[in-house]
């Protein structure tokens, strides 16, 4: 580097590996603005080999206020702006630095004016009244001085883009880790991580998120199971004993036996340690070493996510909880039923397909929430959960009910809504509890207003029990009952296509047939029947 010897102290600051962001290939790029060709020529050879912390200096060329600003508006990787003060007018850098500031809102960039005529623009004034760094007399920048102000600029540009990328950066943490709680499964969350990971770094990187499955031994190598990856790890999901690239894999192990971050040339191994006893080690490989800045992000990130870990680890238990509950219930009707238990599993999974084709279709967007969604399959389960109060004279003969045991039989309906509902009442918002009241209260009510217990009507049937009634329907007349033997597949269909509009929302059989096609896709029925 060609430098004068009384200059040193200028880089004195520059250590190994502490570039701001990027690799160091990647120059400073300086613009120069001048009417003269010659100040650029100059400049450009006074200049010559000059570097700072080892990036290289490229100069790009305008010769007018109107030029330099197309080029500042077409790129924001300039530092430095060597700027005439007289060009196409008299004032015409002035007007360019006002309109850097103020148009282009761009406050990083340093702008050093260079003047041959002093007297157009006073320096005290000049100073006072415009956002620039410095102001030169061409005639006293020699090849010293060009080079002190050069240098000085530079580092107060670094300076400068590092705290505003430490705002940027911790501000995307802040938005991440907002996201990131929202997502409930530990292959999303860790999808997610990876993503928010490449979203703060501004580059898209190859990852692989490990979990270590039993409790960490010290001095022992820890089996890993991979949870989440994107593109060149994808294949790597799901298997007993992922084999991780070697440099990769025993990176990952130092991070779990050491309990910290490991920062190397090609890889990134980020350590995470939760209250619930689990280890997570994010791994990826960044395009290049990763600056001091960037590093400490990543610490950011990582502390403010661990705590996202235990939530979803509560949050999934909480989920078990809320599961085992719901299959408890059911087996207090499947206690008296036998045929309840595998019909409420498969009432569960058509409920759950046909409200993925009403998402498909855009019906009821503003009423397919990501709790209903999600809780809806589940809250079918108890639909018939207050057949533990019919008598079982009634609930096991084989024939035809009478008027009198029809009427006893329609009361399960309101008694699983009321004991549900005492239940729900105690959760706020919608939960399963409050879904399961619906759809055991009303799914045996009818589109147009005769079925029961309350003969509501349209959308006035909340859509969970509609929904259910067609999967209730559909599984009960496909399987033996102790008052009939199954009905055939196309029978079936057609049933519930035939009373689309009477019995049930046609929207909801509109999906149901979507299902129905999709799982058995050789079927033909005659439109409209």
């Amino acid at each position: 580097m060609s430098m004068p010897d009384e200059d040193d102290w200028l880089i004195e600051d520059e250590e190994p590996g502490t570039t701001l962001l990027g690799p160091s290939s990647l120059p400073w790029v300086i613009l120069i603005v001048d009417d003269e060709p010659d100040v650029h020529s100059v400049t450009r050879l006074a200049m010559q080999g000059v570097s700072y912390k080892r990036r290289n200096l490229q100069f790009i060329s305008a010769y007018s206020g109107a030029e330099g600003f197309e080029v500042l508006s077409s790129r924001d990787d300039v530092a430095l702006v060597l700027l005439d003060v007289v060009m196409e007018t008299d004032d015409a850098g002035l007007r360019l630095v006002r309109r850097i500031r103020e148009e282009l809102q761009n406050a990083l960039v340093r702008i050093v004016l260079r003047t041959g005529q002093p007297g157009q623009a006073p320096e005290q004034q000049v100073i006072t009244d415009y956002d620039i760094n410095d102001y030169k007399a061409k005639t006293e920048l020699t090849s010293q001085k060009l080079f002190t102000t050069v240098i000085a600029s530079l580092r107060a540009y670094e300076s400068l883009l590092s705290i505003e990328r430490s705002r940027q950066g911790l501000g995307k943490i802040l938005d991440a880790s907002a996201n990131l709680y929202q997502k409930h499964s530990l292959r999303e969350f860790a999808s997610g991580v990876l993503r928010q990971i490449s979203g703060i770094l501004g580059f898209g990187a190859d990852g692989v998120l490990c979990v270590s499955v039993p409790p960490p031994i010290p001095g022992k190598h820890q089996p890993l199971s991979v949870v989440a990856a994107t593109e060149a790890f994808e294949t790597l999901l799901d298997t007993p004993d992922p084999h991780i690239r070697e440099d990769a894999e025993a990176l990952i192990q130092t991070a779990l036996q050491q309990q910290a971050h490991q920062f190397a040339e090609d890889w990134v191994a980020l350590y995470i340690a939760t209250e619930n006893q689990r280890e997570y080690v994010i791994c990826f490989a960044p395009p290049w070493p990763l600056a001091m800045l960037e590093q400490q992000l990543l610490r950011v990130f990582c502390d403010r996510i661990s705590a996202a870990f235990d939530n979803l680890y509560l949050y999934e238990q909480l989920k078990r909880a809320q599961t085992a509950t719901v299959v408890a219930l059911a087996d207090l009707a499947e206690f008296r039923d036998t045929d309840t238990g595998e019909h409420v599993l498969r009432v569960q999974g058509m409920t759950d397909a046909i409200v993925a084709e009403l998402q498909a279709l855009g019906y009821y967007s503003e009423q397919l929430t990501l709790a209903f969604v999600e809780q809806v399959g589940m809250a079918s389960i108890l639909h018939d959960v207050g057949k533990v109060g019919t008598p079982d004279h009634i609930l096991f003969k084989p024939g035809k009910h009478d008027e009198q045991e029809r009427g006893v039989m329609q009361q399960h309906a309101s008694t699983g809504g009321s004991i549900l509902g005492k239940a729900s009442d105690m959760v706020d918002g919608v939960s399963y509890l409050s879904l399961a009241c619906e759809i055991a209260g009303n799914h045996h009510e009818h589109w147009d207003g005769s079925g029961y217990p309350q003969h509501l009507q349209g959308e006035a049937i909340p859509l969970s029990a509609r929904i259910a009634a067609v999967s209730d329907v559909f599984d009960a007349l496909m399987h033996k009952r102790p008052y009939k033997e199954p009905w055939t597949l196309e029978a079936a269909v057609q049933y519930i296509q035939a009373r689309a509009g009477s019995q049930f929302d046609p929207k909801v059989v509109e999906a149901f047939l979507r299902v129905i096609h999709d799982r058995f896709p050789s079927l033909i029925l005659a439109p409209g029947v």
